[in-house]
């Protein structure tokens, strides 16, 4: 399971001309599911995305987490997160998880991260969705389950 988490002032999601999903601080989270992940890369995600301590403390420093700044997190899934790019021009998607056991799984993280007390909107799953945000910093961390980087 792989994410790319944006810490953001604000973002949205849209889907046909309307929003279905909107935060102002907090945490943009694109999600990809590959084959063979099961319920403990979820809650390992998570834990490790709930609990990053990438917002400012009085100081400064990166130092308090999502629930620490009552933030919230957009979840968007997003297959191309398990494109593989190393061979020709055309991305390869056989790793990425088919699409019953992904949105098993996105269902579950977002489950996952409310029961850790975040407050969670999401974009729709399989659908053409337009995403807009405010990158604050940036910052922008790659997470990955597998922890192959």
């Amino acid at each position: 399971m792989r994410a790319v988490v944006q810490r953001v002032s604000r973002a949205s999601v849209t889907v046909d001309g309307e929003m279905v999903g909107a935060i102002q601080q907090g945490l943009m989270i694109l999600l990809g599911v590959a084959e063979g992940d099961v319920q403990d890369d979820v809650v390992w995600l998570a834990g490790k995305i709930a609990g990053l301590r990438v917002f400012e403390d009085c100081e400064g420093r990166m130092n308090l987490d999502l629930n620490d700044v009552a933030g919230s997190a957009l979840v968007v899934s997003q297959f191309t997160l398990l494109g593989d790019c190393r061979k020709g021009r055309r991305p390869a998607f056989v790793t990425a998880a088919g699409p019953e056991m992904a949105n098993s799984l996105y269902q579950s993280f977002v489950a996952e991260m409310r029961g850790r007390g975040v407050v969670v909107e999401t974009g729709t799953f399989q659908a053409q969705m337009d995403v807009e945000l405010v990158n604050d910093g940036p910052v922008t961390l790659l997470l990955d389950s597998r922890k192959t980087f």
